[in-house]
């Protein structure tokens, strides 16, 4: 981005510049600053290792993270720090005092802070008559001001004493109001100090306004008040001479005699409807105008809405069901199967509890919309609820009618929603909930989500028992991690893994395409996507284990297509590989491909991340050293201590690799994981990074064809993994043609689709032997080479086309 230039003046400073978010230094003024962002502890500190100075502007807009030079202020403080403290969070307090303003003549340069060169601005306004009259009205109104407001105390005035000259009594003035930040900007640009104090009076003159009619608001609630304290003795005064009279008495009679009757009606459980003759029997004998009057209907009003008795009836044909499940999702085979078998044996047996499902997957694949099938292939209600930074109990639970405002929690404000006693009740983002003071709300689930204990739900509102057992409660999350012991146990927990690239497409040819087709006015006629297209934008414009990213790319081509619909340049569209890019730019990510030929010390490992399984190139390179071994590549504590363990574990068969036993003395190691940016952690490229150690120091090639995974022990013995099938798709995807698995996970296998299983060689092991076999171009010496000598030599060696 080109820097901005203005004139340059012979008596321009050379200075670092701090930017500064939703806040204005003015010269003389002193102020604390916390300091966190890089570029900005970079100008601290280029400041401090000169002569202290620094120019203070402010930002444009507060909500960019790094300012390009367009993006501040021209007009600045130039200040001198004071003072530096360095926080326990890495971040710099500083003490700095204004010094003067101060103009951006250019920028010296952005990275890897910002360096201007500025001219001090100097007032060239004589104090004549005029400015020190205006200076005068200046301070009588700003202590007229002090005086009718309450933001500022007397001792703002103490300020003012000790100055005579008018620019520095504008400035003191300026920085004790609470003004918005454009405005004190326009101040501070004001070098003139006859142009400052005249803004800043009539500033004043508007700030003494808005204080008088704040003052003129207060006395009129207060009068308010008054009034309808007035108003309430006297309605007092007039119930009594009714009273008196005999009158109003039919009113509450008729009332009561409604609610009665409603009661009745509604078929409520004993336990329920004594309280609600209880609260009807208060009621009578309560003034009509009483506040706890209003508050019992209220509550009469919430006991008669809710679901007691009312059920809707289950459509119990599976085949409906299935057709339904499979509609609205593509794939999802395990959750649909579990469904059907909720409706088999609902349909044997009527007094079957309703299940707690917990869908737990990446974001995009679904969840929250499953349950929404769920209740429309059973023919239920449909209620969901956000439980994502809900940190009060009472949200669960209510609160106790002895607070002003209380409400019920939002299972009982969902029940009434329903308005049935078995709707199907979406629980979103159940690991989100939070934890404070107000007590937690995954414990006040755990009577919810437990068949056991639900049938006789309390909420503090209600008072009284209410029945969940007949609700189907479905919970989401991202993750277990989050979610307590406690509450999981009580959930029959079902994984939503990610999708595979031919899912995505069939989602996208099924679901995705129609819908954002008809959402943006289009038909089908009017746009064509071909098969290979989707699987370049799955590949090359998403990374995800669902599928938003995929919905919104093809949103975008529907715009594009609706553009060119209506401009009238073509009636139909038809996106092919070809033409992608000038509908949606250019590709966002690379496809990660496998090694195009076998190389020493190079393993291919698999790994999982949130958005599906990844293939990863494991590098070892050996150099003269004493023994120390480097690992780099963002590595988490586990995936250090594999790479350790593989080391110990090769060193151990130093004899059998040919290697010299004491090549831990004499060479040093560097393990590095490319994409060094990006965290990695886990057990699973243990086998990974021994087969590129063994590589490395016994100078045989590793197969490029061949990636793999695996947890290594000490004595070589490979232990299972999780996420096999993401890390299989991956292999697949990048062109792998073996992959190797631990055989603990041989019953995982079942998961991965046939289709893919076909295509790809599955090597089972159980020893770091059988993974070398398969790994290494020639598979395991029958003898041992001879020793490596010096990595110089070896490098040479591996490079000669013999090799």
């Amino acid at each position: 981005m080109p820097l901005r230039r203005t004139r340059t003046k012979p008596a321009a400073l050379e200075v670092p510049l701090l930017p500064l978010r939703g806040m204005l230094v003015f010269p003389r003024m002193m102020m604390h600053l916390e300091v966190g962002r890089e570029k900005s502890v970079l100008a601290v500190t280029d400041a401090m290792g000169r002569d202290r100075q620094i120019l203070l502007a402010t930002q444009k807009r507060a909500d960019v993270e790094q300012p390009e030079p367009e993006d501040i202020h021209d007009i600045g403080t130039l200040a001198e720090i004071k003072q530096l403290v360095k926080l326990p969070d890495g971040n710099l307090r500083v003490l700095v005092e204004g010094v003067s303003r101060a103009r951006i003549l250019d920028f010296v340069r952005t990275e890897p802070s910002h360096r201007v060169r500025v001219e001090q601005i100097t007032s060239s306004q004589e104090h004549n008559a005029e400015v020190e009259a205006l200076a005068r009205t200046v301070t009588s109104l700003f202590e007229q001001y002090v005086k009718q407001s309450r933001r500022l105390g007397p001792d703002a005035l103490s300020g003012l004493q000790g100055l005579s000259e008018p620019g520095a009594i504008a400035d003191q003035i300026i920085s004790l109001l609470s003004l918005k930040v454009e405005e004190k900007q326009a101040l501070l640009d004001a070098a003139d100090v006859h142009q400052r104090l005249a803004l800043l009076a009539h500033t004043l003159q508007r700030e003494i306004e808005i204080v008088e009619l704040e003052r003129k608001i207060s006395h009129q609630v207060r009068k308010q008040m008054e009034k309808s304290q007035r108003e309430y003795y006297l309605r007092e005064q007039l119930k009594a001479i009714h009273k008196e009279l005999g009158d109003g008495t039919e009113d509450r009679a008729t009332e009561a005699a409604e609610m009665r009757e409603r009661i009745k009606q509604a078929k409520l459980p004993p336990a329920a409807e004594e309280k609600a003759n209880r609260e009807v029997e208060r009621l009578e004998k309560m003034p009509p105008m009483a506040a706890e009057a209003v508050v019992v209907r209220t509550y009469l009003d919430l006991l008669l809405a809710l679901p007691w008795s009312k059920a809707t009836d289950d459509n119990l044909d599976l085949d409906h069901a299935k057709v339904i499940l499979d509609e609205d999702h593509y794939g999802l085979d395990k959750v649909k199967d579990r469904i059907l078998e909720f409706l088999a044996i609902r349909h044997l047996s009527s007094d079957l509890r309703g299940p707690i499902l917990c869908l737990v997957g990446p974001p995009g694949v679904g969840k929250t919309s499953l349950g929404k099938s769920v209740a429309r292939s059973l023919g239920r209600k449909f209620v969901r609820i956000s439980l994502g930074g809900v940190r009060d109990e009472a949200e669960i639970r209510g609160h106790r009618r002895t607070y002003v405002g209380a409400l019920p929690g939002r299972i009982v404000q969902g029940m009434r929603q329903a308005g049935s006693s078995n709707p199907v009740f979406l629980m979103d983002e159940i690991d989100k909930l939070g934890v404070d003071f107000r007590g937690d709300p995954a414990s006040a689930l755990l009577e919810v989500l437990d068949p056991e204990q639900n049938k006789t739900f309390s909420d503090h509102y209600l008072e009284v028992p209410f029945d969940l057992s007949a609700v189907l409660f479905i919970t989401t999350a991202n993750g277990l991690h989050t979610i307590p012991q406690a509450l999981l146990d009580r959930m029959e927990v079902i994984h939503l893994p990610g999708y595979t690239e031919e899912e995505k497409l069939q989602i996208a040819r099924r679901h995705l395409l129609p819908k954002v087709i008809r959402e943006h006015g289009l038909v089908p006629a009017q746009l064509e996507v071909s098969d290979n297209a989707i699987r370049h934008i799955i590949r090359l414009y998403t990374r995800e284990a669902g599928v938003r990213q995929l919905e919104r790319q093809l949103a975008a081509i529907c715009r594009k297509t609706a553009r060119e619909v209506v401009s009238g340049k073509q009636k139909r569209i038809r996106v092919s590989v070809t033409n992608l890019r000038t509908h949606l730019g250019a590709a966002r990510y690379h496809s990660t491909e496998a090694e195009k030929r076998d190389e020493i010390g190079v393993a291919q490992g698999l790994g999982v991340t949130d958005y599906g399984g990844e293939i990863m190139a494991i590098e070892v390179t050996v150099l003269k050293g004493k023994g120390s071994v480097m690992l780099t590549g963002k590595l988490g504590e586990v995936m250090r201590e594999s790479a350790q363990a593989a080391l110990s574990y090769v060193r151990s068969r130093s004899d059998r690799f040919g290697v010299e036993p004491d090549f831990h003395e004499k060479y040093d190691l560097h393990v590095h994981v490319p994409e060094g940016a990006l965290p990695k952690d886990g057990p699973s490229a243990g086998i990974t990074m021994a087969t590129a150690v063994v590589s490395a120091l016994a100078q045989l090639q590793v197969r490029h064809d061949v990636a793999m995974t695996g947890e290594i022990t000490l004595r070589g013995k490979v232990l299972g993994i999780g996420g096999l099938k993401e890390k299989v798709l991956a292999a697949h995807r990048a062109g792998i043609k073996t992959v190797i698995v631990p055989r603990e996970n041989e019953k995982d296998l079942e998961d991965i689709p046939p289709e893919i299983r076909r295509e790809l060689r599955l090597v089972l092991v159980e020893h770091m032997d059988e993974v070398l076999e398969v790994a290494l171009a020639g598979g395991m010496p029958d003898e041992a080479p001879p020793p490596m000598t010096d990595p110089a030599e070896a490098e040479q060696a591996a490079a000669s086309p013999h090799m």
